[in-house]
């Protein structure tokens, strides 16, 4: 290299011209292309220039010289074309490095002896062309994610490339006619890989081509954004070159000149083809112009491309005798990014918008057009953020039930199909480190990753920092270390000044692609320790910025506001006011709602000092001030007087008032007070009582109450109602209309159906509730002696489905013409509408919820419901009509699923031993060991609120009744600590295990069966749990886990009791706890699993948000769940395990498990196990897998009937 830039330092170099125009010279046959090395070759050659270095070396020899001759001070390998993915056109694939090899051993030979006999410098360049495939276009126009070829084949066909022109001694490498940025960086990783690991240092050339006179690459790339996507490689030369003649090229040679700070090169076709397919340009017409290129001082290397001669070549040498080259300017950059145009981080910007909308965990409308695969429709929500100003678009698709990795590469695909989008850097965000790295292999501009942070200490985080370098992008550090994340402002600061150091020194990353988070953390949450969050973050950012120079600060602004949900006024105005500060303190960039930043000085007075004394945490009573005038502002502040003012009212309203509170401490003797008025008990239910249900029942429907204000209210009722029934006359009373529940036989599930009984009955329905595991002929018989006007059937299990298909042909047989309401969290409108409905000849109708369940009643028990049932009946019809249309699809067979079965390397792998064989029983578990561990979401969720934790304790329309719940769940909690109410329980047990087929085998002669997804799923896996288990050919060993935890038969019992107090709401609290805890073991136990007991992930450090993102290592699929729809599997577990004898949980006969707050499952510690799910089967799998369990497809079809094909 040294050789190469003293002789630039004094003149332009010649590079030579176009090989395939003086290949065309010698008009060669097939037969010539062949030779007699590849005569009996099954495939056409002829056009394949780079095969003639091997059949016909003679003729490249005698180019190479002829450009030499003319003056070439450098000339190419006949390699333009020699990669496996060109190559594989002619099925040479495995010639790939013979060719390469061959091309540069000749190249080099007539160099030596030019240069003796001469006496001259001449050198080889590795030619590296882009191959024929692009990785940043789809080929497909219906499908724009598709790609005839990835990230990872470019690599691996340019890393083999290299090495065949290393070896065959070349001097400089030139990656060329560049049309795909994405290409580019491909083979620019691959070279600088190569040459790393060899400890070789050879000049890396790069030429890039300008397609037309728009100045932009094929894929779209402007010049200037190509530049600062490659300038990362720190190339020996950067030019352009082939597509355009030399006069249409000069003003982009003369734009690349001035922003790039290495060698320029150049070399143009010999003008454009004609309509014979000839170059018009002359030699002297080409040297002419070329001279005025380098008189200006644009040029350091020049040569020719299509159509150019060695006349070419000797008409530009000698035309530039005289001419002085270009002076490599030294360039203070500034920040960059970008997509297929450049963003510019300069002076005058002092905050960079990014747009936040773009992420399925902050944009509901985005997470549903993703999960529904609407890439194309959700494509506009990048659009509107940019219309909006969004600088850079921040891309998140971490959420649970979607394959992040997939979906991201699927999002980046589609936006490089759009220019209006793919024009601004992309900011690839996600927790998981493959979905980011498999990003950056997407993302043809320079994107920005986010994040990556010292959690798991130094090591992995300079392993993926040098990764992110490798791919010349930026990257967000997170302020989070080994001991979690920063809160304080030195934690920040030492945290981010410890990972810039560590950067800078270790790695040499640049510092300008560095860009802090130092955390924005709610503020205005009521607790007193999260009063500093805001100016912490502001003062770290003053500090940041001296202690980390040329690095920049972002956030997620809209964290901030996170305890002021649904008032937005308030949220943009906080956004706004934190910006101006924080950007004075060096805030330079941030996740924003794009659009929504009001302008500070539009802010009313009063507002902007109640938040900044918010924000500054001036006082402990900033937050309720500003909540009091929020609620001010908005006309609807919900505080409820703490006085007793009420009592003053007349009795009437005293009991509406109680009922609507939930207040059960004045009920007594207001009841009395109003039976001793109106002298008749049944007046007092007919009259107060029930002007205040329907007061509850109309807020509630409203959505004005919330469910465990709804259950508390029923509290009330029911205290009333037994102080009154001493006295009612029977004979007087009006009939109420009946409605009977029952949970299906089998199934021990009745949380959801405790919920619609109270509900129905706090709007004047009598209930008579059957309970749990109720036969048909039970159902029947009650519904017919108490005259019930109509059933409802409640279910959690699969198995519950077919049961509930049973008791409505009974129904229908007895001649029953009531209508039957279907509900339960297995439940759906399309198998009530399938499977239940053609069975039953009156009325059936699934209720999504507790919600519903009063309107769906009212209406179907109105004497003028006929307009209902037809507007039903015709929904039901197209439901039908959609199920019949996609049923129609054909599943793939039984073969073709299994094979797309999951691929993996099994010779390479040995699965980690457990620290036991056998089974472990837990007796001695105590309630707070897991409390750290629940779940919360789920448990707002069966109360009946659509919103997840911690968000709802901060939302505006239901923050009040979510935190009165929280702190009654929490005060439950607290008691079933102290007075042991649960009696919790767990087994678990690892066991030797091979895999057959779909099956698994055991040491102890069980087998675990498995069904295999069948729907056509593309490119991607037919997944079956035995794809995770070591295959029996293998011969090696591997291990299963099998588990069972239950919260005890005391939540039962206590529940029970709690109802007969005619306490519902404690009776529901106590079964929603115990769920929650039952799941809480499931989690921790899993946890110990993983980190000791097997002991596959033991470096694991995942907070309980992760854990409920599912974001561990391994799995824990349930029996009866997506991925192993089969519930009578459970009955392996029991005989494992020894359930019945150890945890003391049954089996019901539709393998319910008892006592309900139990959770059962298996582990796999497969690192690349997955959750799945198999939502068809044909009937083919079905017979299959009925042979190889031994149990007939009749009673298969009662266990999973809603995976069935029809």
């Amino acid at each position: 290299m040294k050789k190469i830039k003293n002789i630039l330092k004094n003149k332009i170099m010649i590079l030579d011209g176009a090989m395939g125009t003086m290949i065309q010279e010698h008009k060669l046959s097939e037969s010539d292309y062949r030779s007699n090395t590849f005569k009996d070759h099954k495939s056409d050659l002829q056009g394949n220039n780079d095969l003639l270095s091997i059949t016909q070396p003679k003729i490249i020899k005698d180019i190479h010289l002829k450009y030499l001759e003319a003056g070439a001070d450098i000339i190419e390998t006949n390699t333009f074309n020699a990669n496996s993915i060109s190559q594989e056109d002619y099925d040479l694939k495995d010639r790939v490095f013979e060719m390469n090899f061959e091309s540069a051993k000749i190249a080099k030979e007539v160099v030596s002896k030019f240069n003796r006999k001469h006496n001259k410098n001449t050198f080889v360049c590795g030619s590296i062309g882009p191959t024929n495939r692009t990785a940043s276009l789809s080929p497909k126009v219906e499908d724009l994610s598709y790609r005839n070829v990835t990230f990872d084949e470019l690599y691996d066909a340019y890393y083999e490339q290299i090495d065949g022109l290393v070896q065959g001694g070349i001097d400089l490498v030139m990656i060329e006619t560049i049309f795909d940025t994405l290409n580019c960086k491909a083979a620019i990783i691959a070279v600088k890989d190569y040459l790393n690991e060899k400890r070789i240092n050879i000049p890396i050339m790069i030429s890039v081509t300008i397609v037309d006179k728009s100045g932009r690459t094929l894929s779209g790339q402007t010049l200037e954004a190509f530049w600062h996507t490659i300038k990362f490689a720190r190339p020996f030369s950067v030019g352009i070159n082939c597509a355009l003649g030399v006069k249409d090229m000069a003003p982009y040679l003369n734009e690349l000149s001035k922003i790039s700070d290495c060698y320029i090169s150049a070399f143009p076709n010999a003008g454009l083809p004609n309509e014979l397919g000839e170059y018009d340009d002359s030699p002297s017409f080409m040297a002419n112009e070329i001279k005025k290129l380098a008189e200006i001082g644009s040029l350091n290397i020049i040569g020719g491309c299509c159509g150019t001669t060695p006349e070419h070549i000797k008409a530009i040498k000698d035309k530039l005798i005289k001419c002085k080259p270009r002076v490599v300017p030294k360039i203070n950059f500034e920040t960059s990014f970008t997509g297929i145009e450049p963003f510019i981080f300069r002076d005058h910007i002092n905050f960079v918008n990014i747009g936040e909308r773009t992420n399925v965990t902050g944009s509901s409308i985005f997470k549903k057009l993703i999960k529904d695969e609407n890439f194309e429709k959700a494509l506009d929500v990048a659009k509107e953020q940019i219309d909006n100003g969004a600088q850079i678009i921040d891309i998140n698709m971490d959420e649970g039930m979607i394959d992040s990795k997939k979906v991201m590469e699927t999002y980046l695909r589609f936006i490089s199909s759009d220019p209006n989008i793919a024009k601004v850097p992309i900011m690839i965000d996600s927790s998981k480190w493959e979905v980011l790295e498999n990003g950056l292999k997407n993302v043809q501009g320079k994107p920005i990753i986010n994040s990556i942070s010292l959690k798991e200490g130094e090591k992995v985080f300079l392993n993926q920092a040098r990764i992110i370098k490798k791919f010349g992008a930026a990257v967000v550090v997170m302020a989070f270390d080994e001991d979690g994340q920063a809160e304080t402002v030195d934690e920040k600061v030492n945290i981010c000044k410890r990972a810039y150091d560590l950067l800078l020194n270790e790695i040499n990353f640049d510092a300008k692609d560095i860009i802090f988070d130092p955390n924005i953390f709610a503020v205005g949450t009521g607790i007193k320790e999260h009063g500093d969050f805001a100016i912490n973050y502001i003062e770290a950012c003053k500090k940041i910025k001296k202690l980390c120079p040329n690095s920049h600060i972002s956030g997620g602004v809209s964290n901030l506001s996170f305890a002021f949900r649904g008032n937005n006024s308030v949220r943009e105005a906080m956004h706004s006011i934190f910006l101006y500060h924080a950007i004075k303190a060096g805030m330079d960039m941030g996740i924003v709602n794009a659009g929504q930043i009001v302008v500070y000085d539009k802010i009313e007075g009063q507002v902007k000092k109640l938040i900044t004394e918010l924000i500054f945490n001036e006082d402990d009573e900033a937050t309720e001030r500003l909540l009091d005038y929020s609620q001010k502002f908005h006309g609807k502040s919900d505080k409820k007087k703490k006085n007793i003012e009420w009592r003053e009212n007349s009795i009437e309203k005293r009991i509406e008032y109680s009922l609507i509170e939930g207040i059960d401490t004045f009920i007594d003797e207001d009841i009395e007070e109003a039976r001793l008025k109106l002298k008749n008990a049944i007046d007092v239910i007919e009259g107060p009582l029930m002007d205040g249900m329907n007061i509850v029942g109309d807020l509630f429907g409203e959505g004005k109450m919330f469910l465990p204000q709804v259950v508390k209210s029923a509290r009330v009722m029911k205290k009333a109602v037994a102080n009154l029934t001493p006295f009612i006359d029977k004979k007087n009373t009006k009939k109420t209309k009946k409605i009977l529940l029952a949970t299906v036989k089998g199934d021990v599930h009745d949380i959801g159906k405790n919920i619609v009984k109270v509900v129905l009955e706090c709007n004047g329905f009598e209930v008579i509730d059957l309970g749990v595991m109720v036969p048909k002929n039970k159902i029947i018989d009650n519904a017919i002696e108490n005259d019930v006007d109509m059933i409802g059937l409640s279910g959690l299990i699969t198995p519950s489905l077919d049961e509930m298909v049973d008791v409505a042909k009974e129904m229908n047989d007895k001649g029953l013409k009531i209508p039957l309401l279907i509900g339960g969290a297995t439940t759906s409108r399309k198998h009530t509408v399938i499977k239940i409905d053609p069975v039953y000849k009156e009325n059936v109708f699934h209720v999504l919820d507790a919600s519903k369940s009063v309107f769906v009643s009212q209406k179907l028990l109105n004497k003028n419901n006929e307009d209902y049932k037809k507007e039903i009946k015709k929904e039901y019809d197209n439901v039908r009509e959609d199920y019949l249309n996609k049923n129609s699809k054909k599943l793939l067979t039984l073969d073709e699923a299994r094979n797309k079965k999951f691929k993996f390397d099994w010779e390479n792998y040995e699965p980690t031993k457990p620290s036991f064989e056998g089974i472990k029983y837990f007796n001695e578990l105590r309630v707070d060991d897991f409390i750290d561990y629940i779940d919360w979401s789920p448990f707002f969720n069966a109360w009946g609120f659509k919103s997840s934790y911690p968000k709802i304790l901060k939302d505006d329309k239901m923050k009040d009744e979510a935190n009165k719940l929280f702190n009654d769940a929490n005060a439950f909690i607290e008691k079933c600590i102290h007075e042991k109410l649960f009696n919790l329980k767990a087994t678990i047990g690892f066991f030797e295990a091979y895999s057959f087929g779909d099956d698994i085998f055991l040491k102890n002669n069980i087998i675990l069966n498995n069904l295999r997804q069948e729907i056509n799923k593309g490119k991607r896996s037919n997944y079956c749990l035995s794809d995770f288990i070591m295959p029996k050919e293998f011969n090696k060993k591997d291990w299963i886990g099998a588990f069972a935890v239950t919260a005890g038969t005391n939540v039962d019992k206590l529940s029970k009791i709690s109802a007969n107090n005619n306490n519902d709401y404690e009776s529901i609290m106590i079964k929603i706890i115990g769920d929650r805890i039952a799941e809480a073991m499931a989690e921790k136990m899993h946890e110990s699993v993983r980190k000791e007991l097997w002991g596959y992930a033991s470096k694991e450090k995942l907070s309980n948000s992760d854990l409920i993102r599912e974001r561990y290592t391994g799995i824990r699929p349930a029996p009866g769940y997506p991925a192993c729809p089969d519930h009578s599997e459970k009955a392996k577990i029991w005989k494992l395990l020894d359930i019945e004898n150890n945890s003391k949980m049954k089996l019901t006969e539709s393998y319910a498990v008892s006592p309900a707050s139990s959770v059962t499952g298996w582990y796999f510690s497969h690192p690349e196990s997955k959750y799945f799910a198999v939502n068809r089967i044909s009937n083919e799998q079905l017979e299959n897998y009925s042979k190889r369990k031994g149990l007939s497809e009749k009673n298969l079809k009662k266990i999973f009937p809603h995976i069935l094909q029809e």
